[in-house]
């Protein structure tokens, strides 16, 4: 994997619930390239989340079963001791959650917030961190950093907290940005900002981004490729003009084809009919196939597999060539 900085070979993810025994993540690849920006998109409930956080397991482990592996730099950090865990988590994986206001404590100034993370994970020991917090608030488009440093999270906006958090995630400099919908509840100017933010990050410290979200937009705008989720399955992944321009899954093209199109007013909004699968369930073939307009008897009984069709898009549907 000498052009990888992840790699996720053959994950599964089992969690207990009181309902029984939940499937949501089944057998899934994935790839992030040095320096690229990859997107994870899906329904909600599809297994993205739940990816992500298994990257640094961030799960109760009493309650997950996982199987499969997570090579970084050559480490499965499914199987590393949580002492070296607890190492790379921050300083070299780091993640940015939905939420920014439940992440940060309501009780402690932003900067004091900051100073606690210099603290617990950076390399350089010092008395006093507050011109590194300065110079951290600065790069993520936070003024004054003087002033802000001594605000609380409720004086501030969503978009500014959003800041706060990357702030927070890149302070150790990670190799690796794990960001689960950073643009969720923001409203589409400050979704731009932030957007931006993390294409100026990338540039500037060559970090590899892994980005969770249900908004093609957000892909297009951002991501170098892009693997489409079902059910706690991959079923389509590539560049993002080939998923984009070329897509082969029937749920890549429904996805794509329900998104209103700007300009366009009175059309009929495109629906996908029917629900995900109940993923407490076993699933012997497509677990597309119940919503598909092309599905037949072989999509219901035999699960597809990820097909090649380039060094960089990967399909699984039977009938991918044909549609």
């Amino acid at each position: 994997m000498s052009d990888s900085i992840l790699e996720i070979q053959n994950l599964k993810v089992n969690l207990m619930s009181p309902r029984g025994i939940v499937h949501a993540v089944r057998n899934i690849n994935l790839n992030i390239g040095k320096g690229e920006i990859h997107g994870l998109v899906g329904e909600s409930g599809c297994g993205k989340s739940m990816t992500a956080k298994s990257v640094l397991r961030l799960h109760d482990e009493k309650k997950m079963l996982y199987r499969g592996k997570i090579l970084y730099k050559d480490k499965d950090l499914l199987t590393v001791k949580p002492k070296e865990l607890k190492g790379i988590r921050g300083n070299e994986i780091s993640m940015i959650f939905q939420d920014p206001m439940t992440s940060l404590n309501p009780l402690f100034t932003v900067g004091y917030q900051l100073t606690e993370i210099l603290k617990e994970h950076g390399k350089e020991k010092k008395k006093d961190y507050r011109q590194d917090v300065y110079r951290l608030l600065e790069e993520v488009g936070i003024y004054p950093p003087e002033k802000r440093y001594a605000q609380y999270p409720f004086e501030m906006s969503g978009g500014m907290l959003q800041r706060v958090m990357i702030a927070m995630a890149v302070a150790c400099r990670p190799e690796l940005l794990i960001a689960d919908e950073p643009t969720t509840a923001l409203d589409v100017t400050v979704q731009e900002q932030i957007l931006s933010l993390f294409k100026e990050l990338r540039r500037h410290r060559n970090m590899s981004v892994l980005i969770i979200t249900h908004n093609f937009g957000v892909v297009a705008e951002i991501c170098d490729k892009v693997s489409v989720m079902y059910a706690g399955t991959i079923v389509e992944s590539g560049t993002v003009r080939e998923v984009f321009d070329d897509g082969k899954h029937p749920y890549t093209r429904d996805l794509i084809r329900s998104i209103p199109k700007s300009g366009e007013r009175g059309g009929k909004l495109v629906t996908i009919p029917g629900t995900p699968p109940d993923l407490r369930e076993k699933i012997d073939g497509c677990p597309y196939a119940p919503r598909c307009a092309w599905a037949d008897e072989t999509c219901r009984t035999k699960k597809p597999v990820l097909e090649s069709i380039s060094d960089t898009h990967q399909f699984a549907c039977h009938k991918g060539n044909q549609i």
